[in-house]
C-alpha cells in the first residue's frame, strides 16, 4: 500500500546508522533495507505509514518521523469511528483527490 506522494515526515540519518538492521525488521511496510555497505536505507519512503516504530527502536537516533499524523493517523481513526479516515487536524486528508 502506497500512501501520499512526498508527504512523509520521515527523515533518515545514514552517518548516524550502525547497520543494525532493526528498522528493516520493525517497519511493517519494507520502507528500510539493510544494503551492502551495512548500512540501512529506504526502499520507497511513500511507503511509510508513519507508525514510528522505525524511530523507537533506532538506537542510535537515526530516524525521526512524527508518528500519527498523516495517512496513518487518518485511517487508524476512519476504522476506530468507523467514518471516513480523517486526522482531526481540519485537512482534507480523508476527503478523494480530484483529477
Amino acid at each position: 500500500m502506497k500512501y501520499i506522494s512526498n508527504v512523509s515526515t520521515l527523515k533518515y540519518s545514514p552517518e548516524l546508522c550502525k547497520g543494525c538492521g532493526i528498522c528493516a525488521e520493525v517497519c511493517p511496510h519494507g520502507v528500510f533495507m539493510i544494503n551492502g555497505n551495512k548500512k540501512a536505507s529506504i526502499t520507497d519512503i511513500d511507503l511509510c505509514m508513519e507508525c514510528g516504530a522505525c524511530e523507537m527502536n533506532c538506537a542510535f537516533g537515526a530516524i525521526s518521523v512524527k508518528a500519527g499524523v498523516g495517512c496513518a493517523a487518518a485511517i487508524i481513526n476512519g476504522m476506530i469511528s468507523g467514518g471516513e479516515p480523517s486526522c482531526g487536524c481540519g485537512c482534507s486528508c480523508g476527503e478523494k483527490a480530484e483529477n
